[in-house]
């Protein structure tokens, strides 16, 4: 088969390595060509090809006629195979990064060209600066990374036979050292981007039972982001917390897993989840906060998650509760101008009253300013700490688990053998097979897509407001 895939760029990062991972994965059996709007930042092992119209819209960017795009992809598509692909291969094209990029997907269709489209991230999960009023392309094929997302998206109105589930694939880790003794710290390996719910691992590190000090590999790259970690790292310099920033620039990544005693996660958002996978195959322990909606699929795979949390409760009493409410109700009402939604301000209230209920709240559902006062709250004095560990009793000893090397054993075998290279290229393989020969006719409900992630009761400030707002 020749597979022909587009991104908006292949710069290191998350998708770019999917990306990596699904060429070599069917290079010894497709013919491949990867479409970008910039060159790669590394070799690549297929063949690449630049668009600069289909990089991210700047500023300072010239009008440009989205026929003519899809008319240069075709050439594009057409010199490398010496005909037309098979199947074109589109990465997160439902996020408005290119404001004309729906438009040149639907000039690819009305060509008829065999679109898969592959979500990674949606907009309307947390992202509303990124999101397209406009309607997403229609009687295509679809791929999520999970069963959640599979489920919204059935209810949003596509079909089975034109939706599919594709998990990203673990790599096996060759050549970590067995008997490298374990740190003073505790690793959070991630770009810690406001998701990634940096206040929580800072709060976890104050609890961890010999002094660990809390290391994070590497900073954030949008410029939101990056005021709220240079916040971060003022507040963890002012109060001389046990916290160590950008780690992975000054230090090799494989030698801080190595090292660390365990590693956590914090994260009140993910995609794929990578997270609750990577850790068992560098035979490291994770510790931290569940996702339910995320790890049902690796738990459903023979991966164990139950030693790890779903809520850190703290009292609404240490922060105001009317200044928390009011942030929240005009948050949650900004976001649904953005997305044009309607809600009744009594369903907000009335949910605010449910995620409050017994004169408590999870931490995650806060802002950096929120967390901030919590944070500082525990430091005042072990009587908190107390109040802490008595509401949410995985605090008493974190990262602490019976029989942690079976653990550690038992998921590390699950995970490399249902994320394998093997049983990626066979669903690729389906999936591609299925893309070019099945005609399938459906289209996304954008508002009823919008109502399964919308949801008030896990409406988190960190998630879905500005910093600083």
């Amino acid at each position: 088969m020749k597979i022909a895939f587009i991104h908006y760029h292949l710069k290191t990062g998350g998708v770019t390595t999917v990306l990596r991972q699904q060429v070599e994965a069917i290079r010894d059996h497709c013919q491949s060509l990867v479409i970008a709007g910039s060159h790669p930042d590394a070799d690549f092992p297929v063949k690449t090809a630049v668009i600069p119209e289909l990089g991210y819209t700047r500023p300072d960017q010239k009008s440009f006629d989205p026929a003519g795009v899809a008319d240069s992809i075709i050439r594009t598509i057409y010199s490398a195979f010496n005909g037309d692909c098979d199947v074109l291969h589109v990465h997160n094209p439902t996020l408005a990064k290119n404001k004309h990029f729906l438009q040149i997907l639907a000039q690819l269709k009305r060509r008829n060209v065999n679109l898969f489209l592959q979500i990674h991230d949606f907009a309307e999960d947390g992202r509303p600066l990124v999101y397209y009023p406009d309607a997403y392309i229609s009687n295509c094929h679809y791929g999520v990374l999970n069963s959640r997302d599979y489920a919204i998206l059935l209810k949003a109105g596509l079909k089975s036979e034109g939706l599919h589930i594709i998990p990203n694939m673990v790599n096996p880790v060759r050549g970590m050292r067995q008997d490298t003794p374990p740190g003073d710290f505790v690793l959070y390996p991630i770009r810690a981007i406001r998701r990634k719910n940096i206040g929580e691992a800072i709060l976890l590190a104050l609890f961890f039972d010999h002094g660990e000090k809390l290391v994070i590999t590497l900073p954030p790259n949008s410029p939101v982001d990056m005021i709220s970690y240079r916040d971060w790292k003022s507040f963890v310099k002012k109060h001389n917390l046990p916290v160590e920033f950008d780690a992975g620039i000054k230090k090799d990544f494989r030698g801080l897993v190595q090292a660390a005693k365990f590693l956590i996660t914090t994260s009140i958002t993910e995609g794929f989840g990578f997270s609750f996978l990577e850790p068992w195959v560098y035979d490291k322990l994770l510790w931290g906060r569940r996702l339910s909606n995320i790890s049902q699929d690796f738990e459903e795979n023979g991966i164990r998650l139950d030693h790890l949390y779903d809520r850190l409760m703290v009292p609404v009493d240490w922060i105001d509760p009317t200044k928390l409410f009011k942030r929240w109700l005009s948050c949650i009402q900004d976001t649904c101008d953005v997305f044009n939604y309607p809600i009744q301000k009594d369903h907000i209230t009335t949910a605010f009253e449910r995620i409050s209920a017994n004169d408590r709240v999870d931490f995650g559902l806060l802002d950096e300013g929120f967390q901030k006062q919590i944070i500082m709250r525990v430091l005042a004095g072990k009587k908190n700490a107390d109040i802490l560990k008595q509401m949410n009793t995985f605090l008493i000893h974190p990262g602490e688990v019976p029989q942690k090397y079976a653990l550690i054993r038992e998921n590390k075998r699950a995970a490399l053998k249902n994320y394998d290279r093997h049983s990626y290229r066979k669903k690729l393989m389906e999936i591609y097979t299925s893309v070019s020969q099945q005609t399938v006719h459906q289209r996304i409900d954008k508002n009823v897509l919008l109502s399964e992630f919308l949801k008030l009761d896990e409406f988190s400030l960190l998630k879905w407001c500005n910093y600083l707002e």
